[in-house]
């Protein structure tokens, strides 16, 4: 196992890292068990050491107010804000039993988010928007050892080399530009043991490489004067339309340093997700054929677009669609990140991301056209890309549950002992029987 990886069992006790820690700090280097804890562990707590780190002490707060407000404006993870959340805190963000935190390059955590109750709880050990959390203030942690080293890193209870932090577990990946290689900042998660456990550690790591990703798309979309002055395009300004596995879309407003949701009805849905993935905007004969099936259905249409108009210019007035054709600007679905990711190659994160077909109780044509674009694409992408272990987790989904074609291709992956093959051949059988 990769020593970047915490072991899931056989790991040194927590009793252990303790006494190796005291020895440590007293100067016995030679002391027994020392050489049990995880060399990156180890030699952090050494590099901790040697720039005179304070063991309980809390991290400065270096930003706050207008100042920090000013700083993550213009930082270039602020574009990619809501990427990172639809991988890393899909649904309900407030319960979501971890908290992420993106920082900058010299440590500094920028934005956070996650479950409540535990914002409010890491909080007392200083982990704030504002703090420096680079190893050289805090010691041995996912986020400042991450960025120390290069590469993800994640650390578990007792291995934090502050006392603070010994009831957490964290797994971070630093970002970088993707034209140049510079450092450009860390994405990180704080939870639990689960919150440094080898998926967590894949998908956050995936998730950095999405975000580079998705920073040089921008970048390229601005053209060769964007490239030369390493402009971006304000995508925090686009609002998200997220429509999978929801039958009422949920409408996420950028405003100001905030953010608001409109929850929409399944008529109001349908259309904004129409016109979302038509950027070219769309006759009002063919957004009718696309939403009621019938491109002479435009009478019908058009009161409930006089609707919609109304309901955003009361909530989202940038967001009103255009007329002739009708179009919409800034707005990007969730269904259509989850494409993006797999052209991408981030198979693993787009089906970490995907949470159910788009609008399942809609029947118009375009949706269902959309649906089945996006299951069809996440299914020949893992299909033909996956290993044994992504497909296993897209045959636990309701999309993959009867996919035939990927238990068999998970029994060729198999090794011939696996504990999982009997289960899926059960399955298969049944599926045959079925038949």
């Amino acid at each position: 196992m990769s020593s970047w990886l915490v072991p899931a069992s056989g790991s040194i006790e927590r009793e252990e890292l303790e006494r190796a820690y005291g020895a440590l700090l007293a100067g016995d280097d030679a002391a027994s068990g020392l050489e049990r804890v995880r060399p990156v562990v180890r030699e952090s707590w050494a590099r901790s050491v040697d720039r005179r780190v304070r063991a309980e002490g809390l991290p400065e707060l270096e930003l706050s107010g207008d100042a920090l407000e000013a700083y993550r404006a213009g930082h270039p993870l602020s574009a990619t804000l809501s990427l990172i959340r639809t991988l890393l805190l899909p649904g309900a963000s407030d319960d979501a039993g971890v908290v992420v935190a993106v920082g900058d390059a010299a440590g500094r955590l920028l934005w956070i988010e996650g479950d409540r109750t535990l914002r409010t709880r890491v909080s007392d050990m200083g982990f704030v928007e504002g703090a420096n959390w680079s190893e050289e203030r805090v010691g041995t942690a996912a986020p400042g050892t991450a960025l120390a080293l290069g590469r993800s890193v994640q650390v578990r209870g007792a291995e934090h080399f502050n006392r603070h932090v010994l009831p957490w577990s964290c797994t971070a990946a630093p970002v970088r530009d993707p034209e140049t290689g510079r450092l450009l900042g860390v994405i990180d998660v704080t939870g639990g043991n689960e919150a440094a456990s080898a998926p967590a550690q894949m998908l956050v790591d995936a998730t950095a490489r999405a975000v580079e990703g998705e920073l040089l798309v921008a970048r390229l979309r601005e053209g060769p004067a964007g490239r030369r002055t390493g402009a971006r395009v304000p995508s925090t300004l686009c609002a998200t339309l997220s429509v999978l596995g929801r039958d009422r879309a949920l409408l996420t407003v950028p405003s100001g340093g905030a953010e608001h949701s409109i929850e929409l009805g399944l008529r109001h849905a349908e259309i904004v997700l129409m016109l979302a993935t038509h950027r070219q905007g769309l006759t009002a004969e063919r957004l009718a054929e696309l939403v009621y099936g019938d491109p002479a259905a435009v009478a019908t249409l058009r009161p409930e677009m006089v609707r919609l108009r109304r309901l955003l210019a009361a909530s989202a007035p940038d967001l009103v669609p255009e007329s002739r054709p009708y179009r919409i600007s800034a707005v990007e679905t969730d269904a259509q990140q989850i494409l993006a990711l797999l052209d991408r190659g981030a198979h693993r994160v787009a089906l970490a991301a995907f949470r159910g077909d788009a609008l399942p109780d809609s029947v118009a044509p375009g949706v269902e056209e959309l649906r089945e674009r996006v299951r069809a694409s996440l299914r020949e992408t893992l299909l033909g890309e996956a290993g044994a272990d992504v497909l296993l987790t897209y045959l636990d989904t309701d999309v993959g549950a009867d996919d035939a074609d990927a238990m068999r291709q998970v029994l060729r992956m198999l090794p011939p002992r696996s504990p999982r093959r009997a289960g899926l051949v059960a399955r298969l059988e049944n599926l045959d029987r079925d038949a």
